[in-house]
């Protein structure tokens, strides 16, 4: 089966070609998606205006909120079924395949009901004021009304890259933004729905990729594809799958909590605008941090599969190529950050004060960008080989143990650059953290995996010993009836 031979592939082909194979299309198709996010602020930057890009930036948390559910089921689900791969058992990839739409069906519908029974309370708590609270109002009844759309959507495009079709997530994604695009400017420029027709358009777009994944799955062909007696939940999987998953809910979860934290803190010290200004540099941000998580999910399988399959030699080679990648990634932003951070506001306002307060807040957002690729390629790493509790204790140390508290005490002395430092401050302590942990994980593995091929080649020795004991007895054996036949 040309699938399988695919998958089998993740521990034979050279580990370079793989990250490229695996790692370029979701680079492609994240990067697609934070431009999807970019162009919904631009289309409203410049055809609602100024005070309607702050109240985007306001839903920012609860987009942080639904995807984190999405994510712990999407990349809890990936993750298991690539290390099932690796140890051949097929069955077990094919029913976590079936429990992965059960379960992103269950929690889309049922946050969607939640949310909009509280969705104006949780906006004002979110920041909202009362000039932004009517955008964001009027943005999330679209966008929770089509959640299960999202976390479906979401969901499929990780099981893509897992079943060896890297092409097919990153044609979905580029589909998605490529329709988003076109509604939006249909929807707003036209049709002149405002703030809801960019939700719209949001939605519209992932339920047509959605309906093309859903056929690619029903190929009975493939390794991984619908069929019957695979949807019911199984206790033991959906445990494996939000243990595993347990990390990027809780990254996401943090991110909610952080971002409402820098909303409010910004409306105190600094007015909507810098809100704006906030939600101007982080959709500058996410296009490279996008392009790091298309990294990140190009490592996944196959740090997933030679984990599973006990390869240490080529676990290691992923993870130093994925890390300079990263790397340089983060820096090529750096530089746009500090030398062309005018072009970069620009391209979402006309409104002169909104332009200067994003010029700073790019500055500052992406000041440490060139260590922020390293940490999340740690966290996502020790993501891939199913050590939660380390990868939890990552990404929790940058948003809830160090950003958290500056956000709360700096702006007391230094009103809203205090804001703003903290930012920075945070993400080169979390990069330092990453690389302790890192550095003591690597000597215990390596460690464990001296220990295990010591045990291999005494076993193999003890074996070939008794074989030869074996086949020398049977060859005594053999003389003496011999002897005795002569004499």
């Amino acid at each position: 089966m040309e699938n399988k031979q695919a998958t089998l592939e993740l521990g034979t082909k050279p580990v370079g070609k793989l990250l490229v194979q695996y790692a370029l299309p979701a680079m492609i198709a994240m990067t697609a998606s934070s431009l999807y996010n970019i162009v919904d602020r631009v289309f409203i930057g410049q055809g609602v205006g100024a005070m309607a890009i702050s109240g985007l930036a306001i839903t920012f948390p609860f987009m942080n909120l639904t995807a984190a559910f999405g994510a712990g089921v999407g990349v809890g689900a990936s993750t298991a079924i690539s290390v099932k791969l690796g140890q051949k058992d097929y069955a077990t990839a094919q029913n976590i395949l079936g429990n992965t739409i059960s379960l992103n069906l269950i929690i889309g519908i049922g946050l969607s009901i939640i949310c909009l029974l509280f969705l104006d309370p949780i906006l004002r708590f979110f920041g909202a004021s009362d000039q932004t609270l009517v955008y964001a109002h009027e943005y999330m009844v679209i966008i929770l009304l089509g959640n299960v759309v999202s976390h479906m959507y979401f969901g499929m495009n990780s099981l893509l890259r897992v079943a060896s079709k890297p092409k097919q997530a990153m044609y979905a994604t580029i589909f998605t933004v490529v329709m988003n695009v076109i509604l939006d400017a249909l929807f707003i420029l036209v049709f002149k729905w405002g703030i809801q027709g960019a939700a719209i358009a949001t939605i519209l777009s992932q339920l047509m990729a959605l309906c093309w994944q859903f056929k690619l799955f029903s190929n009975k062909n493939e390794l991984l594809h619908f069929k019957k007696g695979i949807y019911k939940l199984k206790k033991k999987l959906v445990d494996k799958i939000l243990a595993i998953g347990i990390s990027p809910f809780l990254m996401n979860v943090c991110a909610c909590i952080i971002v409402i934290f820098i909303n409010n803190q910004l409306v105190k010290f600094g007015g909507d605008l810098s809100v704006g200004a906030y939600g101007i540099a982080n959709g500058i941000a996410m296009v490279f941090v996008m392009f790091v998580f298309g990294v990140n999910q190009g490592m996944q399988p196959i740090a997933g599969y030679n984990y599973g399959a006990q390869k240490l030699d080529r676990l290691m080679r992923v993870l130093n190529l994925s890390i300079i990648a990263a790397t340089a990634i983060m820096v090529a932003g750096w530089l746009i950050a500090m030398f062309l951070p005018y072009y970069c506001a620009r391209l979402f306002t006309t409104d002169k004060t909104l332009i200067d307060l994003g010029i700073k807040a790019i500055r500052v957002v992406m000041f440490c960008f060139p260590v922020i690729g390293f940490q999340m390629v740690i966290t996502n790493f020790f993501q891939c080989i199913g050590k939660v509790k380390i990868s939890i204790f990552l990404s929790l140390s940058r948003q809830l143990l160090i950003l958290l508290p500056l956000l709360a005490f700096l702006p007391m002395f230094w009103g809203i650059d205090g804001v703003w430092c903290s930012m920075p401050i945070s993400d080169f302590s979390a990069a330092l953290i990453a690389g302790v942990v890192m550095s003591w994980y690597m000597k215990k593995l390596r460690k464990q995996h001296k220990e295990s091929e010591e045990r291999r080649v005494k076993s193999e020795e003890t074996t070939f010993g008794g074989r030869r004991e074996s086949q020398s007895n049977g060859f005594t054996n053999h003389k003496v009836q011999s002897n005795k036949g002569l004499s």
